[in-house]
């Protein structure tokens, strides 16, 4: 019954904005970094950003810097990406994934392994 959906993408013209959800079900956000990953066509799949628990720890992808905030509420276990000026190199289908925060490593470099992961949704930047 765990389970993390992602809403909010679609197709967006190049300079737009879009902001992306992660509802969680079934497991306690609290105890988890959240991060977004994206895996475009024919690439590898990549972490975007990730938040730890309590918002300690703040990351982002250096090509998405300056572009992308992430944010959580963990109260309602959701998790919102919101990107402006997209690029169509931000295509890709965007996940999101939960990692429990327990042991050094994780919480000392959190979303470097994660336990849950969504289905995606599809961001196409393109005019």
């Amino acid at each position: 019954q765990v389970q993390l959906v992602e809403s909010g993408g679609g197709l967006v013209l190049p300079g737009g904005s879009l902001s992306l959800s992660c509802a969680a079900s079934g497991f306690d956000t609290n105890f988890y970094a959240i991060g977004w990953f994206r895996q475009a066509p024919g690439k590898e799949r990549e972490q975007v950003s990730c938040i730890s628990v309590s918002n300690g720890r703040i990351s982002y992808a250096d090509s998405v810097k300056g572009r992308f905030t992430i944010s959580r509420d963990n109260v309602e276990n959701t998790v919102v990406l919101q990107m402006k000026d997209l690029r169509p190199e931000d295509t890709a289908v965007y996940y999101c994934a939960a990692g429990l925060a327990q042991g050094f490593l994780r919480v000392w470099m959190p979303c470097r392994s994660m336990d849950y992961w969504g289905e995606g949704t599809l961001v196409t930047v393109s005019s």
